[in-house]
């Protein structure tokens, strides 16, 4: 059993020979293309040229030795961020793999400037059929693409623009430590089950985001100006617009999941009383949300996660099974906590021709125990999707992409909780109703404050970190209630929170969770479903979200399916408050 990366898996040898080599070989793929189709037209009118260059470009797709080149070096600083050769290397590469993609881009561009006769009459040739998604795609975003010159520009300056602040935040971060505790190691122990220790690890949270408020101040009004006039640019006049459109999914469909779980805020409201209740406190601080009740404190060592997970995989399918073990035996996951390394936890997808990894921040507890289980729900989406999928189709929209991680993590929680007693129940479902809502409805009051934040940043030109503070506690009381503080700190909390630097991005959890429980509920109903959720995982980005989801029963633009899926939550938190009354707890 491994638990550090082998990269070598991706690239054998990084010396600045090889890396030379594969930059040769990239740069010819490119070049070859560019040369025979940039002043050859004859694809935009004859569906047959067009046939072989989209054989051609999914070739480069699927050998390309720069998505080696980028997924290493990505990797490699997620693991040692203030690394600062690993820095200059992917710097030069991002500037390279830029370069690469301005010479190429003239090819979509055009393609999407072509007749609405012409563009019919190619979704329509039967010799076109395996690339149809993809050309859809491209008539139907052409609207919103600027000239060949000002993508390049964009191309070329967007990291200076936005990417080298992110990864600016993330550094100083990922720096931080307190008495040999890194900020990841923090996190986790705001959370522990003795006040004390909490509050403590609270107060040293709270020291390290002070101290780097101002940066992240900049940081995030510079992303949003700059996201702001390149929608004005493109002709984007609302702020989500380009998620929904890089995501396949219509804004209608994420407007109706937000709008239905902005009318159920008062689910999570309702719990956080009941905590505060079994925990014996007036009213939580804000970074005590979080706190297991009872006895779902126990200790959950890797080798645990690890058998654990399996098991349940296996009961699933062996196929699933088989996803993790093969992960662990590679050295796929990066499993324990370290200076400079990338907090939270993620799976890398790569491309088709790269292995996926797990990175994991493992700390012995429940929660990562359902942080594994989601991570290896992803890399079996990714594993299925690569042996069903040609280059162009490798990869899902975010839409979809969390539907398989949370359908995996709530199985495995559900088997830890088989064997409990009265007394575990109530903890595990105190655990399972915290998850869930966290999931579910912080996210989409997540989502909430981003739509603000963009609009007033927007609006004023630029806020201090006191003001989005205040917008940000604005919104995590409105889910949360009168039963959470938002004290003295709390205002600080956007800072860590990465995911709003990719501008809504947290819808996805909310709908996966929903979705997934549907899935959940067919496989429970009849485990011969099973064949379905793999048919599913199978997909890749050959259907939109919608279609995907039509095609298993499921109606996503319907209000009346994302209401019941909140209403398994509701009913689970009623059933909790009958079980705590039950056990005299409350």
């Amino acid at each position: 059993m491994q638990t550090n990366w082998n990269l070598k898996l991706i690239l054998e040898d990084d010396s600045q020979v090889k890396i030379d080599n594969l930059k040769r070989i990239s740069e010819d793929l490119i070049n070859n293309f560019s040369s025979k189709y940039s002043t050859n037209n004859s694809y935009l009118e004859n569906p047959t040229v067009l046939l072989q260059a989209l054989i051609e470009l999914e070739n480069i797709q699927a050998t390309d030795p720069a998505n080696k080149l980028g997924e290493y070096f990505g990797l490699a600083i997620s693991l040692d961020q203030s690394n600062p050769k690993l820095l200059a290397i992917s710097s030069q590469l991002e500037s390279w793999a830029a370069t690469l993609g301005n010479k190429i881009q003239f090819f979509s561009l055009s393609l999407g400037k072509i007749s609405l006769q012409k563009q019919q009459e190619f979704l329509q040739d039967v010799s076109l059929l395996p690339f149809h998604k993809l050309l859809s795609r491209i008539f139907d975003t052409a609207k919103y693409n600027l000239s060949e010159s000002e993508e390049k520009i964009l191309n070329t300056t967007s990291r200076f623009s936005k990417g080298n602040w992110v990864s600016l935040t993330s550094r100083l971060l990922a720096e931080e430590e307190i008495e040999g505790r890194n900020l990841s190691q923090l996190m986790s122990e705001i959370s522990n089950i003795e006040k004390p220790k909490r509050d403590k690890a609270a107060k040293d949270v709270m020291t390290i985001l002070d101290k780097h408020k101002v940066v992240a101040e900049v940081e995030i009004n510079n992303i949003v100006n700059y996201k702001k006039e390149i929608d004005a640019l493109r002709g984007i006049s609302r702020p989500d617009l380009p998620r929904h459109i890089g995501d396949d999914v219509e804004s209608e469909i994420v407007d109706t999941l937000r709008s239905c779980v902005v009318k159920n805020f008062d689910i999570a409201k309702d719990f956080y009383q009941l905590k505060s209740q079994l925990l014996g406190q007036k009213t939580l601080a804000y970074h005590e949300r979080n706190v297991p009740y009872g006895s779902v404190e126990i200790k959950y060592n890797f080798e645990d996660s690890y058998k654990l997970v399996t098991r349940v995989f296996q009961n699933l399918d062996s196929e699933f099974a088989k996803v993790v073990t093969t992960y662990v035996d590679n050295g796929q996951v990066d499993v324990f906590p370290k200076k400079g390394k990338q907090s939270g936890a993620f799976c890398s997808q790569g491309a088709k021709n790269t292995p996926g990894f797990v990175m994991l921040n493992h700390m012995d507890k429940l929660t990562d125990v359902n942080t594994f289980a989601h991570e290896f729900g992803h890399a079996v989406n990714h594993e299925f999707m690569r042996d069903n999928n040609s280059a162009m189709y490798f990869g899902n929209s975010l839409a979809v992409a969390e539907v398989a991680s949370t359908f995996f993590e709530d199985f495995v929680f559900q088997e830890v909780g088989k064997s409990a007693t009265d007394e575990q129940r109530l903890s595990l479902n105190i655990s399972k109703l915290n998850d869930d809502i966290s999931t579910i409805i912080r996210q989409i009051a997540c989502y909430e404050f981003e739509n603000s934040l963009h609009q007033t940043i927007r609006e004023k030109g630029y806020l201090s970190w006191q003001e989005i503070g205040k917008l940000f506690q604005i919104h995590m009381r409105a889910y949360m209630g009168d039963f959470v503080e938002q004290g003295p700190g709390s205002e600080l909390f956007w800072i860590y929170w990465s995911h709003i630097r990719s501008s809504f991005y947290v819808y996805s959890y909310a709908s996966g969770l929903l979705i997934s429980k549907a899935l959940q509920n067919m496989v429970k109903t009849d485990s011969k479903n099973i064949e379905k959720i793999k048919a599913f995982l199978k997909v890749g980005s050959r259907q939109s979200p919608k279609q995907v989801f039509a095609e298993i029963g499921i109606d996503i633009t319907s209000p009346s399916f994302w209401n019941q899926g909140l209403l398994e939550v509701k009913t689970l938190l009623e059933e909790t408050k009958t079980l705590a009354v039950k056990l005299g707890k409350i």
